[in-house]
């Protein structure tokens, strides 16, 4: 008898790696939820033995769905998959009850070791190869495909963040669009809340995909920026630019990385420029209006636990760059 599983993820091209990194020998019944609500409601028609769980999703996120499960008595083995691979992420899955975590993107060779030590497969079983996993039908998008990349990496430099500066980083979900320059304009006035900013920006360039990244701090972040990074000299405009260059270093550097990471390519970083300090985000975008045309954009917003800093990523994809981008997330759905 088939063994049923669940696997609950606001991605569909998460749910689809996911199902594929299913072992091949492994007997299930696979359903899907689109987030935590939707997970929640259908462990208590009909429960799964085992839940493959993301953290960051809309309407109910997976910590909200262990701690619902946790209160009503639901029990199924969860599995959490998550982008989100700070160490405090793992702390508090666990502790609600999940009993396994493993990273995004899942691999089959990891997949398969993890159920081999829950006793799900036999210890010979090996993972599915290409063309040979499980016949799911998962219908998803580049779109789809772009924001969960996009996830991942972000994950990757929270995780860097937290451990070098012992903070815990809430990642909302990745805005991915095609947008025109009035559209981006739009954006970026959202993104800076009427409040005064400072921005930096890096280009970077590799296997025909090019961009910039462009970092946006809100005035009122410096604060807490410094004591974040431990800094106890006086916040003079020298120290602040000094803390701004340097957390968007690891920010952009690591977001990058791990963008390149998992599409297999190597972007060349420019030097980080300056594109204002104190200023208002229109004079940002008067300055660089025939930069950003027509683009692909990649909103990532970083919150930091009991701090307040308001800190924005927008990573900005020439049109040039879509062509190899959906050729390359076609690939790796």
């Amino acid at each position: 008898m088939p063994t049923p599983i669940m696997i609950v993820d606001d991605s569909s091209f998460a749910r689809k790696q996911m199902a594929r990194a299913l072992p091949e020998g492994w007997d299930v019944e696979v359903t899907f939820a689109n987030d935590g609500s939707e997970g929640l409601a259908a462990l208590k028609s009909n429960c799964p033995e085992y839940v493959f769980l993301d953290l960051n999703m809309p309407v109910m996120d997976g910590y909200q769905m262990l701690e619902a499960m946790r209160d009503e008595g639901l029990y199924s083995k969860v599995i959490v998959v998550s982008g989100d691979i700070q160490p405090e992420a793992h702390q508090r899955v666990m502790s609600l009850g999940a009993v396994e975590f493993i990273k995004k993107p899942v691999q089959k060779e990891a997949i398969a070791s993890l159920l081999n030590k829950h006793g799900v497969c036999e210890s010979g079983s090996t993972p599915a190869t290409e063309g040979q996993s499980h016949d799911i039908d998962v219908k998803t998008s580049i779109r789809d495909g772009c924001q969960e990349i996009a996830n991942v990496a972000m994950g990757r430099a929270a995780d860097l963040l937290a451990r070098l500066l012992d903070v815990f980083v809430i990642m909302p979900i990745p805005n991915v669009n095609t947008i025109e320059t009035t559209e981006l304009h739009m954006a970026l006035n959202h993104v800076a809340g009427g409040e005064k900013i400072s921005a930096v920006c890096q280009g970077f360039i590799g296997s025909g995909i090019a961009g910039e990244a462009l970092l946006i701090f809100n005035e009122s972040s410096f604060t807490d920026i410094a004591d974040m990074m431990k800094c106890t000299d006086e916040l003079t405009e020298t120290v602040e630019l000094e803390l701004l260059m340097d957390i968007a270093n690891i920010l952009i550097g690591a977001c990058l990385k791990g963008i390149a990471d998992q599409m297999d390519i190597n972007f060349s970083q420019g030097h980080p420029i300056v594109l204002g300090r104190h200023v208002n985000i229109g004079d940002i975008i008067k300055r660089n209006a025939s930069r950003w045309n027509k683009t692909l954009a990649i909103e990532m917003g970083y919150r930091f636990e009991n701090k307040k800093i308001n800190c924005d990523l927008l990573l900005l994809f020439t049109e040039d760059s879509l062509d190899p981008i959906n050729e390359i997330v076609s690939y790796l759905a």
